[in-house]
């Protein structure tokens, strides 16, 4: 039975790796009978947790691909995706967030807002995604849920709020005081599956009297009525219901909740809090745009009666052929009928619809509007909409971060080669940060990502699962380029070949544009450039981006306004302007006093106080910039900006210094200027190799 839209969530669970998001996910799936035994992380079985379901994220205890499944919960049918906290599978937690109404954002509630945590707020903000914050972890030493919630509203800017507080932390973690109905909950049983709900323990109600005015202070901006209930001492549970709803599906409140899910304790009345807080699809505004006109904006119904729109968020290369998941915004997906992709105007059938559940899937004939679902045998790309043939409407795609690491593969026989170029299409299909791109010059192969462990991952599953065989060479970062100041231009392109020859002038000035993109603006009065070549000389110089003259990089922001030129009524053609602008490029680069600009990366170091010296070193040696320091009971965490060059091998420093007592997580943060001796050994080292080459 298709349930109702407004019976139906999609949800996310997200947040900085090792919090225990794939833990949480395991105890719902229990908790709501679709699995009967409960997988952990890094269990002894050799089965490891239902969504980890690559045999790469079982050994590894990580999660590498987002995975989907859907659960029952009170009635109320609910989506959800469990995502990676790995920051070098950054475009997964993207994707999901992109299609997803609502969000739980886990966190730990001994190392609390973790530089993760920050990017996946950071995500949920920019899709405008509702979230409930689960602190996770309260049986571990050093657990103090309230300083996490005091951290939430300091580094997260967050309105964040205790719905609960603990009973008893570290080991001696029993359960959750609900703030809304003032009870005691404990779990009893083998796996907490026995809510059981008391009064609360005596030395608890000062506290949680504390803590529920401070919730009924947050909650009664968002209910008037709620206002006036408690001015006349009336409160109900509902009105605090309404008023934290609203409050939440405005994304002007973050209810907080804790627990330990490895210990089976809080994850029941967090569903609850899903179903009461988190938006349905009915709730969330979404919109579609005319391609012709990106300006033009449609709200999305979330009627299934009405037109088709449907988007393609990932894609999987199932044992079947390739798998497409997908988020239905209005109308339905009927198993037999036809669909048109926006993007390339093809006709395709749907053959079959399934329900996910990790790596099992359940055959569906349809899906409505507000569902997630997947798709067999339809060929397309990551970001594709669907829809029907009476409509031209598109969905706007995710956001898709720059790759800033390089290595070069190479496959070690004929058959690995083949095996090697089906794994890269297929893999550059599935994610856009992945990106191939082969090096005419080196004659190699060269394959681009995230981060080490992102690209390590795709040359481990280029020999576990296509059987390619390749070597690698040293990774290489991927430097950019820029004019650091501007400059004025007059070329004039002459060529006579006999016949009509090529003449194109053009005039204007050129420099650095301040948010890193190429912006090109038409400022000629009169006809001395025909408009219709205007256009050429915007893409000669949008060409030239592609590799500057210092280093052979991209160049990384240039403003091109044109003033004036001339042109000939025979000579002048499209390719002469474009020829024109290239040579123009290349001629009065070097004028600009361009610079080079390498990747800076955000590293977090975590680990006990008495290393914070050794570790600051660690950084200093690597031309790191400390942003600053934290020191909480023993541990000590501190950010740091870092060239991306600088911290290859850092892992094994790092641990060679703190006895293996400390981890880092590191997530590109900008692009800056190279220092004077770095610039100049990459331009040496350019140079050498054109001389080689010619």
């Amino acid at each position: 039975m298709t349930p109702s839209i407004a019976d139906m969530r999609n949800i996310g669970i997200s947040a900085h790796i090792d919090s225990g998001k794939t833990t949480l996910t395991e105890r719902i799936l229990f908790y709501t009978d679709r699995i009967h035994t409960i997988g952990e992380v890094r269990g002894k079985d050799g089965r490891g947790a239902t969504m980890d379901s690559m045999e790469l994220e079982r050994e590894r205890g990580i999660t590498i691909q987002s995975a989907a499944t859907y659960i029952e919960w009170d009635g109320i049918h609910i989506n959800i995706i469990d995502t990676p906290g790995h920051v070098d599978f950054t475009v997964e937690v993207e994707r999901a967030l992109r299609v997803l109404d609502g969000a739980i954002m886990v966190l730990c509630a001994v190392s609390g807002v973790q530089s993760q945590s920050i990017t996946v707020d950071r995500q949920m903000r920019r899709y405008n995604v509702p979230r409930i914050a689960f602190v996770n972890k309260c049986d571990r030493t050093g657990a103090d849920p309230f300083r996490v919630c005091d951290k939430l509203r300091e580094k997260l800017r967050l309105n964040a709020v205790m719905f609960q507080i603990p009973i008893g932390l570290e080991k001696n973690h029993q359960g959750v005081i609900d703030l809304v109905t003032m009870e005691a909950i404990y779990f009893d049983g083998d796996n907490g599956e026995i809510v059981r709900r008391e009064e609360i323990p005596e030395n608890l109600m000062e506290v949680a009297e504390e803590r529920r005015e401070m919730l009924l202070d947050a909650v009664s901006h968002y209910c008037d009525e709620l206002l006036e209930a408690m001015l006349e001492d009336r409160v109900t549970e509902e009105l605090i219901h309404e008023a934290t709803r609203k409050g939440v599906t405005t994304l002007e409140l973050c209810p907080v909740y804790c627990g330990s899910a490895f210990k089976n304790k809080g994850v029941q009345p967090l569903m609850d809090s899903v179903n009461r807080y988190l938006p349905s699809p009915v709730d969330v505004e979404n919109f579609a745009f005319n391609p012709d006109n990106e300006e033009e904006q449609f709200l999305v119904t979330n009627d299934p009666d009405d037109p088709l729109l449907s988007y393609a968020f990932k894609l999987e290369d199932g044992p079947y052929g390739q798998l497409t998941y997908v988020r239905i915004y209005q109308g339905k997906l009927v198993r037999g009928e036809f669909v048109y992709n926006a993007r390339t105007g093809m006709k395709v059938k749907i053959s079959r619809i399934v329900r996910m559940h990790a790596d099992n899937m359940d055959e569906i004939n349809s899906a409505q509007a507000g569902d997630i679902v997947a798709l067999f045998g339809i060929d397309c790309a990551s970001g594709d909409t669907f829809r029907c043939k009476n409509t031209n409407l598109i969905l706007a795609s995710m956001h898709v971060p720059e790759p800033v690491i390089h290595l070069a593969v190479k496959p070690i026989d004929r058959k690995s080669s083949d095996n090697m170029a089906k794994a890269l299409q297929r893999f550059t299909k599935e994610d856009p940060t992945f990106r191939v791109a082969f090096d005419p010059a080196s004659h190699e192969t060269v394959i681009s990502g995230m981060g080490e462990l992102h690209l390590e991952v795709y040359i481990e599953r280029m020999k576990r699962e296509f059987r390619a065989e390749v070597m690698t060479g040293p990774p290489q970062v991927a430097f950019h380029e820029r004019i650091s100041h501007p400059i004025e231009f007059d070329f004039t392109h002459k060529k006579q070949t006999g016949g009509s020859g090529q003449y194109a002038r053009i005039i204007g000035t050129m420099g650095p544009h301040p948010e890193g993109i190429f912006h090109f603006e038409n400022r000629i009065r009169g006809g001395n450039v025909p408009r219709e070549y205007v256009s050429s000389v915007k893409k000669g110089f949008k060409q030239c981006m592609e590799k500057g003259l210092l280093i052979g990089a991209p160049v990384d922001g240039l403003e091109v306004v044109l003033l004036d030129g001339g042109h000939h009524a025979v000579d002048s053609s499209d390719m002469a302007f474009q020829t024109a602008a290239r040579n123009c490029f290349r001629e009065y680069y070097n004028n600009g006093k361009p610079e080079v600009l390498e990747p800076l990366m955000m590293v977090s170091l975590e680990g006990p106080s008495e290393f914070q010296g050794n570790m600051v070193g660690t950084l200093l040696k690597r031309r790191g910039i400390l942003k600053g320091t934290l020191d909480e009971e023993g541990y000590v965490r501190i950010d740091a900006e870092v060239p991306l060059a600088e911290m290859f091998g850092y892992a094994t420093t790092l641990r060679s210094a703190t006895q293996g007592k400390a981890e880092f997580t590191m997530e590109f943060n900008r692009y800056a200027p190279a220092p004077r001796g770095v610039q100049e050994d990459l331009i040496a080292s350019y140079r050498n190799e054109l001389e080689l080459k010619s």
